[in-house]
This record gives C-alpha cells, sequence and structure tokens, in this order.
C-alpha cells in the first residue's frame, strides 16, 4: 500500500450520510473514492484545455480496425 497520511477533518452529517449511501462503504473508502473522483475531474478538465491539439500516431480508423 502506497504510504498513508492520518488526517482529522469535519464534515456535515447528512453530507456524509448521502456519501457512504451512495459508495456503500465506509467513512475512509468514501473519502479515498471522493479524493480519486476531484482528481479525475482535474486531470478532465485539463485534457478538456487541450481542445482536441493532440497528435496520435494512429488515425481513429487505424485504432478501430485494431479491436
Amino acid at each position: 500500500m502506497a504510504a498513508t497520511q492520518k488526517i482529522t477533518i469535519e464534515v456535515p452529517k447528512a453530507e456524509l450520510s448521502r456519501a457512504r449511501a451512495a459508495t456503500g462503504q465506509g467513512i475512509t473508502a468514501t473519502v479515498r473514492e471522493g479524493l480519486q473522483l476531484v482528481s479525475a475531474r482535474h486531470a478532465q478538465r485539463e485534457l478538456l484545455k487541450l481542445g482536441g491539439k493532440v497528435k496520435f500516431s494512429k488515425t481513429w480508423k487505424q485504432l478501430k480496425d485494431d479491436r
């Protein structure tokens, strides 16, 4: 397991309850999933900034045929 850091946070009970119900997991797993979602959203925003300016080595047709 990667290095961890123990933290103390204050969150509204209702919000934590809703999040735990959504994940079906405990507090630690729910907070970890929330942190992963924040990181993923940031990565998505960075990709959107590129605006389709990334050059790929294969065309979409080549990728489709490679299935």
